[in-house]
């Protein structure tokens, strides 16, 4: 199984960028996708997460209103988007997968690499 996320650079406060997440060596089709970012310095926090089939989005009250996740159809695929971005967003941008899903890491199986996203001003 591999999480390859992607989409992560160099932006302006308050601008957007798109992060993406693609699936392989299993099916999804019952599982949670989450995002999780850590900033220099501190521990991993949860974003999002999305859980097939019902497509029921939760948000860490930091990023609610700003982000939102989403999937394509073939459930290989999620993104956050990411709007009015902060300099606090900064951070390395982690997608996982898990069965339950939810704002903890242990809720999560499969990790992947993280893709930065740097907030200036």
């Amino acid at each position: 199984v591999q999480l390859q996320a992607c989409g992560g650079g160099l932006v302006q406060a308050g601008g957007s960028l798109r992060l993406s997440c693609a699936a392989s060596g299993r099916t999804f089709s019952n599982y949670a996708m989450g995002w999780f970012r850590q900033a220099p310095g501190k521990e991993r926090e949860f974003v999002a997460a999305i859980r097939w089939p019902d497509n029921i989005p939760y948000y860490a009250g930091s990023v609610k209103g700003r982000f939102t996740i989403s999937s394509d159809n073939a459930l290989t695929t999620v993104y956050l988007q990411m709007n009015s971005l902060k300099l606090e967003d900064t951070a390395v941008y982690f997608c996982a997968a898990g069965p339950i899903g939810g704002p903890e890491e242990r809720q999560y199986d499969y990790w992947g690499r993280g893709t930065l996203v740097t907030v200036s001003s």
